[in-house]
């Protein structure tokens, strides 16, 4: 489709392998079934479920939301829920907005969904984005613990307005609505500045990580490191700079590619997964998308003992 190699994606990148969903599939399809395999792990049925976060820039439509969608499918009668938008920081401001939820006491349990169909916004024949992203869901259950104490350390979110040409998709909303020019010109598709965004995404996320590191006393030996799975040498870039060895860092990208919303839940399930990611371990959570959007969260790892990741 473009010219390029192996050996350019791999090295530029750190991505080896993607998945693409089939085409009947869409952003609602994948949320649904991260959301029934979390509550079968956990051992709860949908009616359980009192709130729906679905994060994605890729919805099934423009409305209803997709969270209306995945209500109605999941069977989770008792659920309110909306659509979250911040692309790529999206499953972070979902954690946030949900644990703000819990710990206020609204509600007990808010089940949060990154999800994004990618494949279905990239221009083939930009090879700077089309070798980035693939499709992907997963999902997190955040919910009240029975003595009222909080697993939820702390959060640092934020908007820079001003980088929101570097990364975007231009047509299809108010501003310029579909045409047959917009279509022809491609502007249906990702566009990216690489370079800005990889400059911002480094510089923010250390300095996210650590603002919230000197709020609560923490050090950079006290954390696993989840971040956002846009590009590995962002990805090493940060930890270095926060000093965050690379066996403390997850890192999928090379799986999977960038699943955008999903990239977090997707490598904290994989962490849970091999052991890395324990009972009381204090996790990082952090991320940079168009916007500029960008988010960190602390937590303390918390699972029941019988059940799938909490």
């Amino acid at each position: 489709m473009v010219e390029t190699t192996d050996e350019w994606i791999v090295s530029r990148t750190g991505i080896s392998t993607r998945h693409i969903a089939c085409p009947e599939m869409a952003t609602s399809d994948m949320a649904l079934e991260a959301a029934r395999q979390l509550l079968a792990n956990r051992g709860m049925s949908p009616g359980d479920i009192e709130v729906i976060i679905l994060c994605t820039v890729t919805p099934d439509m423009f409305f209803p939301s997709t969270a209306c969608l995945i209500q109605d499918k999941l069977g989770a009668g008792r659920a309110w829920g909306f659509d979250l938008v911040a692309a790529c920081s999206g499953f972070v401001y979902g954690l946030t907005t949900a644990a703000g939820m819990v710990i206020s006491g609204a509600q007990k349990n808010v089940l949060v969904i990154g999800s994004d169909t990618m494949s279905r916004i990239l221009d083939y024949q930009d090879r700077a984005t089309c070798v980035l992203f693939g499709d992907g869901a997963g999902a997190m259950l955040v919910e009240a613990t029975d003595d009222g104490s909080s697993c939820f350390v702390g959060f640092e979110n934020m908007v820079d307005g001003s980088g929101g040409d570097y990364l975007k998709m231009p047509a299809g909303g108010s501003r310029m609505p579909s045409t047959h020019e917009t279509i022809d010109q491609r502007l249906h598709c990702v566009h990216q500045e690489g370079q800005q965004v990889f400059k911002y995404a480094v510089r923010r996320m250390e300095d996210m990580c650590k603002k919230l590191f000197d709020r609560h006393g923490v050090s950079a030996d006290d954390v696993l490191l989840i971040p956002h799975q846009a590009n590995k040498r962002i990805i090493i870039a940060t930890a270095e700079k926060l000093g965050i060895p690379e066996e403390r860092v997850v890192i999928n990208i090379d799986h999977y590619g960038n699943t955008t919303a999903a990239t977090i839940p997707l490598a904290t399930a994989d962490a849970v997964a091999d052991g890395r990611l324990k009972q009381g371990d204090l996790v990082l959570f952090a991320a940079v998308g168009a916007g500029f959007t960008s988010g960190a969260n602390l937590w303390r790892w918390s699972m029941p003992a019988s059940h799938g990741a909490k």
